[in-house]
């Protein structure tokens, strides 16, 4: 007799998905046929007796429901259904990036109107910009200049977009986040 060695950490999976046929725990099932009509309350064998005869599954739609609801029809139509519902969702979300944009109090005209422009091509695509004005130094004496800049930046954008995080003074730098209206 052979020495058979049992592995008592065994971790056990648990079935994914809806409960189906002699898995689904309720004495009385709700029954949907297959061509969705309701078909009324019956005990779980007659339930899955019907769906055999029809050659297809007894699904547990709605477990939480008295008496539970149950559909007749096949796991791997339903499974692939529920995937393509899914796939279906995940495409519709909106990814919103954050972009930051850093300056000084000191940035000249030119380099900031090419870095708004930059902010107005992100917001018009949909994603957030973070203003980051920097202090060096000595700069920190004049925030004033900063908090201009960053209200003259509010009145820029203002057509493409709203702030959603007011300006404030984060140790040696100022941060706002404007959002796409």
């Amino acid at each position: 007799m052979a020495f058979q060695k049992q592995n008592y950490f065994q971790r056990r999976t648990r079935p994914k998905g809806p409960r189906t046929n002699e898995r689904i725990r309720a004495l009385e099932v709700q029954v949907i046929s297959s061509d969705k009509k309701n078909l009324g309350t019956f005990s779980l064998k007659e339930a899955v007796e019907m769906a055999k005869q029809e050659g297809l599954d007894l699904i547990e739609i709605s477990p939480k429901a008295n008496p539970p609801v149950c559909k007749i029809t096949d796991i791997g139509k339903y499974r692939y259904d529920l995937q393509k519902k899914a796939n279906k969702a995940k495409k519709k979300q909106k990814i919103v990036n954050l972009k930051e944009i850093k300056l000084r109090p000191v940035t000249e005209i030119h380099d900031y109107n090419f870095k708004l422009k930059n902010a107005q091509k992100f917001l018009e695509k949909g994603d957030k910009v973070k203003f980051t004005v920097r202090f060096k130094g000595r700069e920190m004496q004049h925030t004033g200049l900063g908090k201009e800049l960053m209200k003259r930046i509010i009145s820029d954008t203002a057509s493409l977009g709203k702030v959603e995080v007011d300006p404030k003074l984060e140790g040696r730098q100022i941060i706002m986040i404007v959002q796409p209206l």
